[in-house]
Formats: C-alpha cells, sequence, structure tokens
C-alpha cells in the first residue's frame, strides 16, 4: 500500500487535574500509540488534543513538547460538556503518514478511557 494520510485516536483519564498527573498520562498515551503504530516523529503531521471541562491545570501540547514534538504542529481544545461522560479525560487525534491501512491502525484507550470505543481496532 502507498503511503497516505491517516488519523490516530487515543484517549486516557487523569486520576486528578495536576500538572504532573496531565503531562505523565498524556506521554503514556503518546508513547502507546506511536509504539503499537510504528510511528516515526517524522510521519507526524499534526496533533489536536481535547481535555473534559474538569481538566485545567495543563495543556497536554505542553506534555507532547517535553519528548520532543515541538516541532510538530499541536493544538488543545475543550471538549463539549456532554452529561455523564468519562470524566478527566484527555482525546488525541493525530495525523501522520503511514503505509498501514486504516483497518491496520490500532487506537488505544488507556485507563478509565478503556471502554470508549470498542468498536475499533485496539
Amino acid at each position: 500500500m502507498p503511503t497516505a494520510v491517516r488519523a490516530l485516536r487515543g484517549a486516557t483519564t487523569a486520576d486528578v487535574d495536576s500538572p504532573e498527573e496531565i503531562e505523565a498520562r498524556t506521554v503514556e498515551l503518546l508513547e502507546q500509540m506511536f509504539e503499537r503504530n510504528g510511528v516515526d516523529h517524522d510521519d507526524l503531521i499534526s496533533i489536536w488534543f481535547t481535555v473534559t471541562v474538569d481538566l485545567v491545570s495543563a495543556f497536554p501540547a505542553s506534555a507532547a513538547r517535553t519528548i520532543g514534538l515541538g516541532d510538530v504542529p499541536l493544538l488543545c481544545a475543550t471538549e463539549i460538556p456532554v452529561p455523564a461522560s468519562t470524566p478527566r479525560c484527555i482525546r488525541v487525534l493525530a495525523h501522520l503518514t503511514t503505509d498501514r491501512a486504516r483497518n491496520e491502525l490500532r487506537h488505544v484507550y488507556l485507563h478509565g478511557a478503556a471502554g470508549l470505543r470498542d468498536d475499533l481496532p485496539g
């Protein structure tokens, strides 16, 4: 399969709203997303992060910069506050180039977000 632009999803949760917890959970999620899918730094186009309204102490993009992603376009936003949604949730949408087919991508859902998307390959 020729190289294509694809989107890779992931989500995790923080136990508390603290800069340290947001950084640790964001880094863990990104590293697992990249490892499971053979993503190299140069494959990355951009990464979009969202957080639920109960996470306000740090930007997930700041955590991404700690692992060398400062030259990748990064954006943070707040999720819409849907009642009964997963609390303290960090979501990631990474755009990348890959030789993998869409159905070969392994999306990553950790901690309290593990059951959010059981319809996607994991």
